[in-house]
């Protein structure tokens, strides 16, 4: 009798999703397989990497790309399911005849920003192992410069996007979801100012923002973006009704509860249907997701667990959460943007296009950890608010010569509706999306 435990690895994720510059698939793998954390970091892109090696298992993956696994036990040896979603997951094992060992919260979140060790090794399997593969420089920069600091951030930010469109997006029409906020209004100018010095077209920009009943304050304020700077020739308002808006559909694409991505998704979704309605061949969309969280630009007075000295104090705490090893991690969904960024990911992969947020990936994330904000803002919520805008129109400024409007912080959820609107579509209470969650699996 064989009393040797089997393990078995089914990788249900898709490699060719990654946007890797700088080596090949395997060579990334290969990296990750050594657990070598400086090789992991010399990954240029954004990717979701998994090696196996007999019973070890290692995964490593940047905020873009998410990686989801759980592990179900048959008696020859427990089996690692990897995915990307969790009804992937589910459907596996239904298929498997494992169902009733599932649970959504059995499953686990890779984290980004750590290579995930789990080495299967029989009953029961041991936690897994993080070695952290990227951890900025905090406050490395002068306070003194903050043109240059400004600069810096916008170039790092505008290299990302020239190599996206040189490597990746290289024919096609592009589409930035822009609501003129500070975020995708960099990411669109300087997305414009990249077509013409890589000498294409910028015919093949588009600036799509959201309108419910031809209501909302985004849409205004993206004609008087685009107005200032003699583009709104670029503008497409995609106007919807509020039917089509349903925060229990998007409930279901990113499967999570969290009342904030949940409204956002929403909004999300309703945008990317409108778009995909009018043209049904588009396939490549920027945004400005993750330029909030590098700035740390979220009023801190809205959520009683933060303060000033905490957001200033802990490295990348809107990226990562509080971090693996705090007792606040949670396993199930990891932390900060690295569990929401779900709600920009599965909405436009739901919808067909191929989506890239520039402000999520490492090599940008490493300038802004290097801002030192608190010699900047003395612990002052409104310099803290104030000094994202001064560093990215600055920025944009010294790369493509235009005064980029700066407008006052508004979320996007927030700003395509009227308020009327948005309080009547959306429970107030975090229970009521966590009950429709939940009520798939049960």
């Amino acid at each position: 009798m064989n009393n040797h435990y089997v393990s078995n690895v089914i990788d249900l994720t898709n490699p060719e999703k990654n946007v890797i510059y700088n080596m090949t698939h395997e060579e990334a793998v290969n990296a990750v397989k050594s657990g070598d954390t400086e090789a992991v970091r010399k990954i240029d892109g954004q990717f979701a990497i998994v090696s196996v090696e007999g019973k070890t298992i290692r995964m490593a993956r940047s905020i873009g790309r998410p990686i989801r696994y759980f592990i179900a036990k048959r008696a020859a040896g427990p089996n690692l399911i990897l995915a990307e979603r969790i009804d992937t997951i589910y459907e596996y094992l239904c298929k498997e005849g494992l169902d009733d060992q599932f649970h959504p919260s059995y499953t686990r979140m890779v984290p980004a920003h750590y290579i995930t060790k789990i080495e299967l090794l029989g009953c029961p399997d041991p936690n897994p192992v993080y070695s952290r593969f990227f951890k900025p420089e905090r406050n490395k920069f002068d306070k003194n410069d903050v043109n240059s600091i400004g600069e810096l951030y916008m170039r790092t930010l505008y290299q990302e996007i020239k190599k996206w469109l040189m490597y990746k997006a290289t024919d096609g029409p592009i589409g930035v979801t822009f609501s003129a906020g500070i975020d995708s209004g960099s990411v669109f100018l300087l997305t414009y100012h990249a077509l013409i010095e890589l000498g294409q077209s910028p015919s093949r920009l588009k600036a799509f923002t959201l309108s419910v009943d031809g209501d909302g304050a985004d849409l205004v304020q993206a004609r008087k973006f685009l107005e200032s700077l003699n583009l709104e020739m670029f503008l497409e308002p995609v106007e919807v009704d509020y039917s089509s808006l349903d925060w229990k559909a998007a409930i279901k694409v990113v499967e999570d509860y969290k009342p904030l991505d949940i409204q956002s998704a929403t909004m999300s979704l309703a945008l990317l249907k409108g778009i995909r309605a009018k043209y049904p061949d588009w396939k490549y969309l920027l945004d400005g997701e993750g330029g909030d969280e590098n700035l740390k630009d979220y009023p801190i007075e809205e959520n009683p667990e933060l303060t000033i000295r905490s957001v200033l104090n802990n490295l990348m705490l809107y990226h990562e959460g509080w971090g693996v090893d705090s007792i606040k991690h949670s396993l199930t969904y990891s932390g900060g943007l690295s569990r929401g960024y779900m709600r920009s990911y599965t909405s436009a992969e739901q919808v067909g296009f191929e989506g890239f947020s520039p402000y999520t990936l490492p090599n940008v994330i490493e300038i802004s950890e290097g801002i030192p904000y608190i010699d900047l803002t003395a612990w002052d919520h409104e310099k803290l608010y104030a000094l994202k805008g001064a560093i990215v129109s600055e920025g944009v400024k010294a790369i493509t010569g235009m005064e980029m409007p700066v407008f006052e912080k508004r979320r996007f959820q927030h700003g395509a509706a009227s308020k009327g609107d948005f309080k009547k579509h959306f429970p107030e209470k975090e229970i009521a999306y966590r009950k429709e969650f939940l009520s798939k699996y049960e």
